[in-house]
């Protein structure tokens, strides 16, 4: 709760705009919702709290919780991935941007999973990353360090090297990375994320890994290697996702 806590301020307070506490609840938890997106505390690609949790946030039920965010979907202000959560969004949001979001628990359900930013800096890559991404040789690349956690548990972690050219300035904190970093990229630089390509192994957890999944040393993690496309058949980030065998997986759809 204390991410939800963080962002929006006194829950208690779900007055509507003219300050009038005479309206459903419903309206007031819509109102709730916009005004921590308004206030830039949700941005778009950020996961909302669940509706068991907005429910005892906002002491009402589930009911009228589902209620409001269906309200909110309809108006295309949130939009609900199923077995993922629901997440801010926007008018021109690209919804097709969730065909790369396809984590699962150990049995392939769909998960959510919050994502907390831990490191991003410029510094330099090695060879074969800058050449992935057309750039010289020991050339400066943005590296985002991310943990997604189930609730409170650690399930993976993140290490994203991105073209700083395409995302100039998100090495700086006061730009928000949200829960789906390619909303922003979509949304902030424009750049249309077109198409990614994915390699799936399996290795031993060393021992920072195993420290901060909370495995023991050596313990099998799934790794998800991906290559992310812009136009022009343009790679624009390198991203390994490691997660843990025995409570990650990954869902693949062929049709």
């Amino acid at each position: 709760m204390a991410h939800f806590d963080m962002l929006t301020g006194d829950s208690r307070d779900m007055r509507d705009n003219s300050g009038n506490r005479h309206v459903p609840l419903y309206k007031r938890v819509e109102n709730f919702l916009l005004k921590s997106i308004e206030a830039g505390g949700l941005v778009p690609g950020d996961l909302i709290p669940s509706e068991p949790q907005l429910a005892e946030q906002l002491n009402v039920s589930q009911g009228t919780v589902k209620k409001a965010i269906d309200n909110l979907v309809n108006e295309r202000l949130l939009y609900r991935h199923q077995g993922k959560g629901t997440y801010v969004s926007a008018i021109d949001f690209n919804n097709s941007l969730f065909r790369f979001f396809s984590y699962g628990d150990e049995t392939g359900k769909g998960v959510r999973i919050r994502k907390e930013v831990k490191e991003r800096q410029l510094k330099t890559g090695s060879k074969q990353i800058c050449r992935l991404l057309g750039k010289a040789s020991s050339c400066e690349l943005l590296y985002i360090r991310r943990l997604g956690l189930s609730d409170v548990q650690p399930i993976l972690i993140e290490h994203c090297w991105w073209d700083p050219d395409i995302v100039p300035g998100l090495e700086r904190d006061t730009i928000r990375i949200p829960d789906l970093l390619y909303a922003l990229v979509v949304e902030k630089y424009g750049v249309p994320v077109v198409r990614a390509e994915e390699t799936l192994t399996a290795e031993s957890a060393d021992q920072e890994t195993a420290e901060t999944l909370g495995i023991p040393q050596s313990s099998p993690v799934i790794v998800l290697t991906r290559h992310t496309y812009t136009r022009n058949n343009s790679m624009i980030e390198y991203r390994r996702t490691i997660g843990r065998a025995d409570k990650f997986s990954y869902k693949a759809e062929i049709r």
